[in-house]
């Protein structure tokens, strides 16, 4: 699923949305890389979040 063209503040907000309330899951993880891949491949809240969605990731298959 492809968000249309954000900017990143509404990137940031909607990350930060997505994860408030939700538990881990494969719809998570896909929403999250869809707005990871709204970002300009040199932007650096991308790099942030990639490796943020990354960590996410190890947490929730360490629980599980």
């Amino acid at each position: 699923m492809r968000f249309p063209l954000l900017t990143e503040k509404e990137v940031a907000a909607s990350w930060r949305k997505l994860f408030s309330q939700r538990e881990m899951n494969d719809e998570v993880v896909a929403k999250a890389q869809s707005l990871i891949d709204n970002l300009r491949p040199e932007s650096p809240l991308r790099h942030r979040l990639d490796s943020e969605l990354e960590e996410l990731m190890k947490v929730a298959e360490q629980r599980a």
